[in-house]
C-alpha cells in the first residue's frame, strides 16, 4: 500500500519540542527539505493558509488544535482535505523527547497512509417507539417527561403508585419479562396475569369503589393477596368487561425500537448491551444521561460490519457434536450462537471487539475494522521507518481509542512515552491476535505491548493472555531471549508510565520481514513462523504447546481403532482423511486446529489430540495413522470394510437371539447388496425371479 501524496506541518510548539527535520524527512523519503514552525497556530497562522494545497491533502502533526486548522480550511476554501496526527504527547513531549526523531517519523509515516478500504455497513433504523419497564413510579414520571420526543409505552414490573389521568401512552403491567433485539428491532415478551385488562379499563372507579376489601387501587390492578372473591367488581364494571377472573395469563410480545430499563437487575446482563438499550440502575443522573442518549436514536443509522465469517472453515460442529465454541465464549454482546453445525453472527449485535477471530483457530472468523492486512501495512510501515531513522529495540504499543487519553496524560503531566515506544491504535486490543503479535516480531520489533484497560471484559483480557502466552512460548522455544510480548493493564497515566518504562529490550529477529500479512489468519501464520525459524537461534523440530492450542497431531490408538472412518467424516479441516480404494487413515498435521471434533465423534474412544507445532517439512506431509486388512464380502468377493471391523461385529453380536442362526451372522460379513439380495431370497423359500426388461 504506497503512501499518499500530503504536505506535513510540522510545528514544535513554542520551541517545546527539538525536531531534526533533515533526519525526519530522510526517513520518510520526501526528497525535499521539511520546514518546522514554531507557532503555527498563532504567529504564524498565515503561513498555514498559504501553505494549503487544493489538490494535495495537509497532514498537521497537531491535534490540540484540530478544531482552530480546520475552520482556518474552511474559510480558505480549501479542498485538499486536512488531517492531523499527535507527535507532541505521544513521542517530543518525554523524558527521552531528544532522541524521539525516529518515533516521530514512524508516526508521521503511518499517518500519510491512505484509509483502508471501507468495510460493509450494517443499518439500523428507529422510529422512536420507546418501552419504559420498571417501577410503575419512576417509569411513569420518565413516560411524563419522553412523551414529547418520543412514543412512549410504559410496562409497569410493580403496582406501587397510581397512573395518570390522562391517557398519554400505553401502560401495562407484567413479569417474566424476556427481551431481546438490537436498536430498532427489539422484541419484548411479558406475561399479565392480573384479572384487570388496562387496554380496556376506561379508569372510572367503579371498582375502586365497589372493592369491600380495597383490593383495588389506582394501579387499577387487583391485589390477589387481599381479594375475597366477592366479584363486586365485576358487577361494578358491567359491561365494559375489563376485569375477568377467569381468563389466565395471557402472554404479550410486541416491538419497540428503544428500552429504557429502570429495572433494579437488568434485563440484559451483559458486558456490552446492544444499541438502543439502557439500564441505568436507580441513581437520577444516570437515568438523565440514558434518556438524553435514548433522544438521539431516532433516525437511520449505520455501523461497519466488524466480521467477516467464513462457515466452510468453521470447526464448530459436525453431526450435532460440539468441537469449538470459542467464538461464543467470548463474546461479550451475545452476537454469535450455535447454528447446528456453524454458528451465526448478528451484525447489529456486534460491537466491533474482535476477540471471536482472536480466538477462532481456522480462521473462519475473520476481523474487517480493519482488516488484518491493512494492519499490517501499518506495522510494518511504522518499524520500517522507525529503523531508517536510526531507531533501535522498537516496542510497539497497541491501544484502542479509548485509551488515547491516557497516553496523552502521561506525556503531558509525566514522563511520556520512552523513545522506542510506538503507539499504534487499533479499534479494540481484544482483536489483536496470535497473528498479529507474532508478525510485529517477525517485522522487527524487539516487543508488542497490548495496552487493555482494567474495566474490559475478563473474557477479552483472558483471551489475549492466552494468545500472548502462545506466542511467547513459541518465540522462546525459538531461541529468542526476552520477554517480547506482554499485555499491561494501567489504572491511570501514572501506573501507565511505570509499566512503559521498566519495559526490558528482548532479542529482535536479525532479518525483519518483508511478506505482506494475508487475510487467511493460518496462511500469515505460516509465513510468520517460517520467518522465525529461518532467523532463530535455535532451529529445533517441534514445540510443545499448552492445551487448546490451535496446532498439533491427532494420536491413534491401533489396538481399538477398527477403521470406521468416522472421524474422517467429522474433520472439517481436511486433516483427516481416507483412501477411497484401501482402508487407510491419513493425517495431515498443517491442516489440524485440534477442535477436538474427531475426538468426540470416535465410538471407540481410539483418537486423542497433542498440541504441539511442528516445524519440519512433515507438517505439510500427509501420513499414515491407520490401515487395516480389507473384509471381502463372502458372497461376492468385492473388498466393504476392514476384518477387524468385521470380527469385532460378528464377535459382539454373534450371542445375540436376532443373529441365532448361522445365516443371520452370516450376512455381517456380506456387503450391503448382497444382504439385502440373500434376504430377499431367504424370504422367497431360497428362490428368487429375476426380470429382464
Amino acid at each position: 500500500m504506497p503512501t499518499r501524496q500530503k504536505i506535513i506541518r510540522l510545528c514544535d510548539c513554542n520551541g517545546t519540542m527539538r525536531l531534526d527535520a533533515d533526519r525526519i524527512a530522510s526517513a520518510l523519503k520526501l526528497g525535499e527539505p521539511l520546514a518546522v514552525a514554531t507557532s503555527l497556530c498563532r504567529r504564524q497562522v498565515d503561513g498555514f493558509v498559504g501553505g494549503l494545497d487544493a489538490e494535495v491533502t495537509t497532514l498537521v502533526a497537531c491535534t490540540q488544535e484540530a478544531a482552530l486548522f480546520r475552520e482556518l480550511a474552511d474559510e480558505a476554501g480549501s479542498t485538499g482535505g486536512i488531517e492531523f496526527t499527535n507527535i507532541r504527547e505521544l513521542a517530543a513531549w518525554s523524558k527521552q523527547g531528544d532522541d524521539a526523531d525516529a518515533k516521530i517519523a514512524a508516526l508521521l509515516a503511518m499517518a500519510r497512509l491512505p484509509d483502508p478500504e471501507p468495510v460493509t455497513s450494517v443499518g439500523y433504523r428507529s422510529e422512536g417507539a420507546t418501552l419504559i419497564v420498571g417501577p410503575l413510579e419512576p417509569a411513569l414520571s420518565w413516560a411524563d417527561q419522553l412523551k414529547g420526543r418520543l412514543d412512549v409505552s410504559v410496562l409497569a414490573t410493580d403496582r406501587r403508585g397510581s397512573l395518570p389521568l390522562g391517557r398519554d401512552y400505553a401502560i401495562c403491567y407484567g413479569n417474566a419479562i424476556r427481551l431481546s433485539g438490537f436498536l430498532g428491532e427489539f422484541a419484548v415478551e411479558w406475561k399479565q396475569d392480573n384479572p384487570v385488562d388496562l387496554d380496556i379499563c376506561t379508569r372510572c372507579n367503579a371498582c375502586v369503589k365497589a372493592c369491600p376489601e380495597q383490593a383495588i387501587d389506582f394501579s387499577y390492578q387487583i391485589d390477589l393477596a387481599k381479594c375475597r372473591s366477592h366479584r363486586d367488581c365485576v358487577a361494578a364494571c358491567g359491561p365494559v368487561g375489563a376485569i375477568d377472573f377467569s381468563r389466565g395469563p395471557v402472554e404479550h410480545c410486541e416491538r419497540f425500537d428503544l428500552v429504557f430499563d429502570l429495572s433494579r437487575e437488568p434485563l440484559i446482563r451483559l458486558p456490552h448491551a446492544p444499541q438502543g438499550y439502557v439500564a441505568p440502575g436507580a441513581d437520577p443522573f444516570d437515568q438523565a444521561q440514558a434518556a438524553r442518549q435514548l433522544v438521539d436514536l431516532v433516525g437511520e443509522f449505520e455501523k461497519p460490519k466488524f466480521f467477516d465469517f467464513k462457515a466452510g472453515l468453521c470447526a464448530h460442529g459436525r453431526n450435532s457434536i460440539t468441537g469449538c465454541s470459542r467464538c461464543i465464549d467470548v463474546c461479550s454482546t451475545g452476537a454469535i450462537a450455535s447454528d447446528g453445525d456453524k454458528v451465526r453472527v448478528e451484525p447489529h449485535l456486534c460491537m466491533g471487539c474482535g476477540g471471536c477471530a482472536t480466538v477462532c483457530p481456522s480462521g473462519a472468523m475473520r476481523y474487517a475494522y480493519p482488516r488484518v492486512p491493512d494492519l499490517g501495512v501499518r506495522i510494518k510501515t511504522a518499524l520500517q521507518t522507525y529503523r531508517q531513522a536510526g531507531g533501535e529495540a522498537a516496542v510497539l504499543l497497541l491501544h484502542s481509542e479509548a485509551d488515547l487519553p491516557l497516553l496523552l496524560e502521561l506525556g503531558r503531566r509525566g514522563d511520556g512515552l520512552p523513545a522506542r515506544v510506538i503507539p499504534l491504535q487499533v479499534h479494540n486490543m481484544a482483536s489483536v491476535g496470535l497473528d498479529l503479535a507474532l508478525a510485529t516480531i517477525a517485522y522487527g520489533a524487539s516487543q508488542c505491548v497490548i495496552l487493555s484497560r482494567a474495566d474490559q471484559p475478563e473474557a477479552y483480557v483472558e483471551a489475549t493472555r492466552a494468545q500472548l502466552s502462545l506466542g511467547q512460548t513459541i518465540l522462546s522455544a525459538l531461541g529468542f531471549a526476552g520477554k517480547h510480548l506482554s499485555l499491561i493493564s494501567p489504572d491511570d497515566w501514572r501506573s501507565l508510565g511505570g509499566a512503559v518504562w521498566s519495559l526490558q529490550a528482548a532479542q529482535p529477529v536479525a532479518m525483519p520481514a518483508s511478506f505482506a500479512l494475508t487475510a487467511e489468519k493460518r496462511t500469515t501464520l505460516e509465513f510468520v513462523i517460517e520467518h522465525l525459524l529461518k532467523h532463530a537461534p535455535v532451529k529445533p523440530d517441534q514445540i510443545a504447546l499448552p492445551a487448546g492450542s490451535p496446532w498439533g497431531e491427532v494420536l491413534l490408538d491401533k489396538q481399538t481403532c477398527t477403521m470406521c472412518l468416522s472421524c474422517v467424516g467429522a474433520c472439517p479441516e481436511s486433516a483427516l482423511m481416507d483412501t477411497p480404494d484401501f482402508p487407510r487413515l491419513r493425517f495431515l498435521e498443517r491442516n489440524c486446529v485440534q477442535c477436538g471434533l474427531c475426538v468426540k465423534t470416535c465410538p471407540e474412544g481410539a483418537l486423542a489430540l497433542g498440541p504441539r507445532l511442528l516445524l519440519t517439512g512433515d507438517a505439510r506431509r500427509e501420513r499414515t495413522l491407520n490401515q487395516a486388512e480389507p473384509f471381502n464380502c463372502v458372497k461376492c468377493g468385492k473388498p466393504f470394510g476392514t476384518r477387524q471391523m468385521i470380527d469385532n461385529l460378528t464377535a459382539k453380536l454373534g450371542s445375540h437371539s436376532m443373529f441365532a442362526s448361522g445365516a443371520a451372522l452370516r450376512r455381517l460379513q456380506m456387503c450391503a447388496d448382497c444382504r439385502v439380495i440373500d434376504m430377499m431370497v431367504e424370504g422367497r423359500g431360497g428362490e428368487m425371479t429375476v426380470f429382464d426388461t
